[in-house]
């Protein structure tokens, strides 16, 4: 990967980004009625990435001087100076959110505009600036920064949401403590240094843990309530071989709460998420 390419993907956090994106369609897929044309989709995903793009890009301006301290950020380019703080950064990424809820109304309507603006401020201001350093509820109400790009595809279908869309969004938010808390125990150490209070940190691993095994069973209690709707036997078996996979994994970190067994764990909300994502959006295209 070139090294403006590599710099640009790592400061947009465009992994993160493009899965975001990815549940906006997949909002769309759940939320019955008439789907909106191709390009009012590719408008509409294009601009939850812009969004949530523009939120990375802030998260890692604004917490230049934690990713200093921990080693696992210490690479990224504000803190390595490959790129310099000043006030363009801001400007610019101001510029991107606005242009991305405006694509978003103009495609589709303000509703999902506000969903898409809603996800980028949740991320880069409710959870980066006000919880993050202050709480240890900051990943929970953080993510709803997630959610809200479900009910941004949902509500390009119509603005009326259903219980399918909301239950997604549930999902979403549910899938975001477990999947960073296991992060968190990794780095425990690291968050620590940091003065970060996530629950690991504040709590200790082995409650963390407990938290990561309770919070993953109400995840896969919701997901599988979205299968008493539209959704089929593909979302069914997606969501049942994606939640068993990470309550399996979930009790094997209560057994033993350490680095190892948090990173599978880990591992296994990011296929959990993937195989539900993908099941919801294959009902949808064959058996909607």
């Amino acid at each position: 990967m070139p090294l403006g390419l590599k710099i640009a993907f790592n400061l947009f956090k465009l992994r993160i980004g493009i899965v975001i994106a990815i549940t906006a369609l997949a909002g769309m897929a759940v939320q019955p009625g008439a789907a909106p044309a191709a390009w009012q989709m590719a408008v509409l995903a294009l601009a939850v990435l812009v969004s949530s793009a523009s939120a990375g890009a802030f998260n890692q301006y604004w917490e230049r001087d934690l990713d200093a301290r921990m080693k696992r950020t210490s690479l990224r380019p504000f803190v390595t100076g490959v790129l310099r703080e000043h006030w363009g950064w801001p400007a610019l990424i101001a510029l991107m959110t606005l242009a991305a809820t405006a694509a978003a109304w103009l495609a589709l309507n303000p509703w999902s505009a506000l969903y898409t603006f809603l996800g980028a401020f949740f991320y880069a201001v409710v959870y980066t600036v006000w919880l993050k350093r202050r709480t240890l509820w900051n990943i929970v109400i953080g993510g709803l920064a997630g959610s809200f790009s479900v009910l941004a595809g949902a509500a390009a279908v119509t603005p009326s949401l259903s219980p399918e869309a909301w239950l997604l969004a549930m999902v979403l938010f549910l899938w975001t403590p477990p999947h960073f808390w296991s992060l968190a125990i990794a780095y425990r150490a690291e968050y620590a240094a940091a003065g970060v209070p996530m629950l690991p940190v504040v709590k200790g691993d082995a409650f963390a843990a407990r938290a990561i095994f309770f919070n993953t069973l109400l995840l896969v209690a919701a997901s599988l309530a979205l299968a008493l709707y539209s959704p089929g036997w593909i979302y069914v078996v997606a969501a049942l071989a994606g939640g068993l996979l990470f309550i399996q994994k979930s009790i094997a970190l209560v057994a033993n709460p350490g680095r190892k067994t948090a990173m599978v764990c880990f591992h296994a909300s990011l296929v959990q998420l993937s195989l539900l994502i993908v099941g919801a959006m294959l009902d949808s295209l064959l058996l909607g």
